[in-house]
């Protein structure tokens, strides 16, 4: 393990279990091409990774299965806090491998997403304001069952799972020159920057009201923030984890806030639009371009992660979803792909230390 917390041979692992091992477990999901004229954008091309798509309805399945794969399961099975959508994936990852599974959720968590887990057949603890409390809760549970802890984005199994999103987007199409990823605990991100590495420009996309990687970045250290608005469910995580951090200290030099309006706008314009159903997180990378809070070039190929899709489909009707206060997006340096108005904190060294 490098001082990160993850390496390349993690990540090549993580495929081999996955692709090899049991591909049978996850989707090759698509990934869609659309000229950027096509969402009156000034890019060449604009990619979607329709992570959506993915058994449990998000990226998550990677990381649950990674991690489950690489350990032994006792017969208590395994355990998770989640917002929703690890647990989800947890309980499609437990189901297949027929194991008991567990998940704490806090009272954020939609309805929608607490339904399906028990339709999956996992025990639900509803408890906690937050992902936090729900995690106290979680902890406390492990150690008396002895269940194996699945973390919903801070383990380095769940970290690689997640990377390999990235190596399948390379796979299939070769390298993008910038990613767009939604952060909450930062699995993601962590997974995406660690694959990409310098190879790809990749962007840090966050709620303002769930600003977990841009307030540690003006500390200077993770933190815990307030979270909560339109995304809170899937991003309400409130410190970014360890992994994340590093990883992004090192690749990722751009975090940017994006408002609920801005997210909430760019959900309904991929489901009138493409019919592409997404829940709010896996919508703020479209935000960042309609918004112009992220600016490519003319020659630029963005893709755009669409992270996940548990969500009521009701909420998809204009009006049916509460909006917060609009917020300016905010950026770390004067880079031309960022709105110049954003207010900065001081950049991060991105150089190409030793692993």
């Amino acid at each position: 393990m490098s001082s990160l917390g993850i390496a390349r041979l993690d990540i090549e692992n993580a495929l081999h279990r996955l692709d090899v091992r049991r591909p049978q477990l996850l989707r090759r999901t698509p990934l869609m091409k659309l000229p950027g004229k096509a969402l009156s954008l000034d890019c060449a091309e604009v990619w979607l990774k329709l992570e959506q798509l993915q058994l449990g309805g998000s990226f998550k399945a990677r990381g649950m299965l990674n991690r489950m794969l690489a350990n032994e399961i006792p017969a208590s099975g395994v355990i998770i806090a989640s917002g929703g959508n690890a647990g989800i994936a947890a309980a499609v990852a437990a189901q297949a491998l027929a194991v008991p599974c567990e998940v704490f959720v806090p009272l954020l968590a939609s309805t929608a997403k607490r339904d399906r887990l028990r339709q999956l057949g996992a025990s639900v603890v509803v408890t906690g304001a937050a992902y936090s409390e729900a995690l106290e809760a979680c902890l406390l549970r492990q150690r008396a069952s002895g269940a194996l802890l699945l973390h919903a984005y801070d383990q380095l199994e769940v970290v690689a799972g997640a990377a390999t999103l990235a190596a399948e987007i390379e796979a299939t199409a070769g390298l993008p020159d910038s990613v767009l990823v939604s952060v909450g605990g930062g699995g993601l991100i962590g997974g995406i920057a660690a694959w990409f590495e310098h190879r790809a420009r990749v962007v840090a996309l966050e709620p303002t009201l769930a600003p977990t990687l841009f307030q540690a970045r003006q500390a200077g250290h993770p933190i815990d923030v307030l979270v909560s608005g339109i995304a809170a469910d899937s991003l309400g995580a409130k410190r970014i984890g360890e992994i994340a951090w590093n990883v992004s200290q090192r690749y990722v030099k751009d975090a940017l806030l994006l408002s609920d309006e801005a997210i909430r706008a760019a959900q309904l314009w991929l489901w009138s639009e493409l019919k592409l159903a997404v829940e709010p997180a896996a919508a703020l990378g479209l935000a960042a371009l309609q918004s112009g809070a992220y600016r490519p070039r003319a020659d630029e190929r963005v893709c755009l992660i669409l992270c996940g899709a548990n969500l009521d489909p009701a909420s998809l009707v204009v009006g049916r979803h509460p909006r917060s206060e609009d917020c300016h997006p905010r950026s770390e340096d004067g880079h031309p792909g960022l709105d110049p108005g954003s207010r900065a904190v001081p950049p991060m060294d991105c150089g190409s230390s030793p692993q």
